[in-house]
């Protein structure tokens, strides 16, 4: 009997595989069975213990590099994943700009801007578009993209604007693309909450309290429990699920 959530035989790549919600997906796809591609932009050493951790579970995985903000690598990027294993039946779109503990937390609003609208809408747009033409081409596949829960419904400040125009772009493409691309290529997007990545690790005892406060569920969530669901929504268990935002966010409602 399957297991329910079963990838056995499937293979997967995932942008932004080295840290955070993409490592959780890449590492939960291979306790699945599946093989993974785990792409990464500058942390090559991080993406290579992700892709020898998947080894130890017993399944195939290569680190692939990509500036995803070069618009001239996108298609040879697209082009060598999907040689690697010949074809790919899963794409995550996970990759995306850092505003608050990278080098651009201290970049003004419209550098800001550039950077999203470059990596987490051209860029993610692009590179779903083209591998779902080559899944359309091989007859079937999946495409998973990441959103944010308070696009919908909005969220004060510089952050919450930027980020709202980016993941509305991409939840707004999903729910259409998913419609150019059936019936053989299902597109789904996940719209996180408060996931505790890199910055809910240092965050100030208010934005703890804000958490605990807006989540009914009252915690942060793991980047394990997004890996969770997006393990279901590319799994055959899906099969009748396409064109869908679904939040993963402990209830939270405002």
């Amino acid at each position: 009997m399957n297991l329910f959530g079963d990838l056995h035989g499937k293979r997967a790549l995932v942008t932004g595989g080295s840290s955070g919600i993409g490592r959780a997906i890449a590492l939960e796809f291979a306790r699945a069975g599946a093989n993974v591609i785990v792409h990464f932009r500058k942390s090559e050493s991080a993406a290579k213990l992700v892709s020898e951790e998947i080894s130890r579970i017993g399944q195939r995985s290569v680190s692939l590099a990509a500036d995803l903000a070069v618009a001239d690598q996108l298609e040879p990027f697209v082009n060598h994943a999907f040689g690697i294993w010949n074809g790919l039946d899963i794409w995550v779109g996970n990759a995306g700009v850092d505003l608050l503990t990278s080098d651009l937390a201290q970049a003004d609003y419209t550098m800001k801007l550039q950077r999203l609208l470059e990596i987490d809408v051209r860029a993610g747009m692009l590179l779903a578009k083209s591998a779902g033409r080559r899944m359309v081409e091989d007859g079937s596949g999946t495409i998973l993209t990441i959103g944010w829960d308070q696009s919908d419904r909005g969220m004060e400040g510089d952050s919450g604007e930027l980020f709202s125009a980016a993941k509305n772009a991409i939840m707004g493409f999903s729910r259409s693309l998913a419609v150019s691309l059936a019936p053989a290529v299902r597109v789904n997007c996940i719209a996180p909450g408060w996931i505790k990545t890199a910055w809910g690790e240092t965050a100030s005892d208010v934005w703890q309290e804000r958490v605990r406060r807006e989540t009914p569920l009252a915690r942060w969530g793991l980047p394990e429990d997004v890996a969770r669901l997006a393990r279901f929504l590319v799994s055959d268990d899906a099969a009748y699920i396409t064109g869908q935002v679904i939040n993963c966010n402990g209830g939270a409602v405002r």
